[in-house]
């Protein structure tokens, strides 16, 4: 199986300058740092101590900025490597002000690269995050004897079910992290099924949140002269029935504004091409004007600037559930005391999403006239969730301790 794994990786790298190409032309790759992915390292390691943490995409970055703004406070780590795989992730990056944190785009999971990018940056200790699990990584970390961890691990039904399939391989690949912190008593019953003894759930990242505040200045000034519903984080089709429940309400709501921030920003133009078959009147975020009496749909094609927006919203739409996607991550705009709506396919997130159904604060449905009856209820309805969202607060400091006093230990 080792074997196979290796001649996939390796035909992918033959075909790489290929590959790379067609991305750059889709926007997919950045032009100018792909072959981070084949470790070359542009940028200096420092000298002292260099912890690296691995996340995916832009929610498991997310998920651990308030854990990285902590330790960057600690005097005895000079250096936070943080490496992610996609272009977007690196986007958000640059939207932080890290003093010792640098961004590296996750090299490719092949020997001869791999121990490049080891021997170059030299990390004390790895965290992996949620469910980023590379088999040629971690056996080169294990022979260099370099602590590794997986952090805020996730396990779906889904992923188990195909884990399953594989259980030898499952033990063997589990086994090689020193230790595992679940964030979920799912996740930790699944890791037990592959005989995974150390193992210790710290709650989920996700719940935390940065400690630095947002100025929102880039905002239009007349948003709240409009009633305001808020889409984010939307998928292929859902733009298309986000565009159909406003032109349903805005004949019983005069002063409706709709405001699309799409998961992926690379789809803007196609988006753009279904709201003009629909004859709607819009806005690019990206164009800085200012929004007219008439218009429907305010489009935000820009990474990182999902928070201001929630900030004037009272209910926010959350993509990826309307389509079989799993859902995405309600807590941010929770923490702006929106009212959550969303479609039946949250399987990534159905412990949040259960906890917020449980306080009122999240609401499903399950075809078009019910997300347009949510949506209209909702409108009408004043902001009063302070209390339940302090609540929320509350259990992501706590979580965020509780990792941060682990990972001191660790290292």
């Amino acid at each position: 199986m080792r074997l196979l794994y290796n001649l996939i990786i390796t035909f992918i790298i033959i075909l790489s300058p290929l590959i790379v190409f067609y991305r750059i032309l889709k926007k997919k790759e950045h032009p100018n740092r792909f072959l981070e992915k084949f470790s070359f390292n542009k940028k200096k390691r420092k000298k002292g101590k260099l912890i690296w943490f691995h996340c995916s995409s832009v929610g498991e970055f997310l998920s651990i900025v308030p854990l990285i703004e902590k330790l960057e406070r600690e005097k005895d780590i000079k250096t936070i490597l943080l490496s992610t795989s996609t272009l977007s992730s690196s986007k958000i990056f640059g939207k932080f002000k890290f003093k010792k944190t640098i961004h590296q785009f996750y090299p490719l999971d092949n020997q001869i690269i791999i121990n490049n990018f080891l021997n170059y940056w030299k990390p004390t200790a790895v965290f992996f995050v949620e469910s980023e699990i590379w088999p040629q990584m971690l056996n080169c970390l294990k022979l260099k004897r370099i602590k590794i961890f997986l952090l805020n691990a996730r396990i779906s039904k889904r992923s188990f079910r195909r884990w399953k399939y594989f259980e030898k391989i499952g033990m063997n690949i589990f086994n090689y992290f020193d230790y595992i912190f679940p964030q979920n008593k799912e996740t930790f019953d699944y890791l037990k099924n592959f005989k995974v003894k150390k193992l210790k759930i710290l709650g989920n990242l996700k719940f935390s949140e940065t400690e630095k505040q947002n100025s929102f200045k880039n905002l239009p000034k007349n948003f709240h002269q409009r009633k305001i519903f808020c889409a984010a984080s939307t998928h292929k089709n859902e733009e298309e029935i986000i565009s159909d429940v406003h032109l349903n309400l805005k004949k019983k709501i005069k002063n409706l504004l709709t405001i699309i921030i799409p998961r992926h920003i690379e789809r803007s133009k196609k988006i753009l091409h279904i709201l003009k078959s629909k004859n709607l009147k819009f806005i690019l975020h990206s164009d800085k004007k200012k929004l007219e009496k008439d218009t429907d749909i305010y489009l935000v094609d820009k990474y990182g600037e999902s928070k201001a927006f929630y900030s004037i919203s009272n209910i926010v739409f959350l993509g990826g559930s309307l389509v079989p996607r799993g859902g995405q991550n309600p807590l941010e705009p929770i923490r702006y005391g929106c009212n959550i709506i969303h479609g039946i396919h949250t399987y990534n997130f159905t412990e949040i999403y259960n906890m917020l159904k449980k306080n009122k604060l999240s609401f499903k449905a399950k075809n078009f006239l019910q997300l347009k009856k949510l949506i209209f209820t909702l409108l009408i309805k004043k902001k009063n969730n302070q209390k339940k969202v302090n609540n929320f607060k509350k259990i992501g400091r706590n979580i965020l301790n509780k990792n941060f006093k682990m990972i001191r230990v660790l290292i």
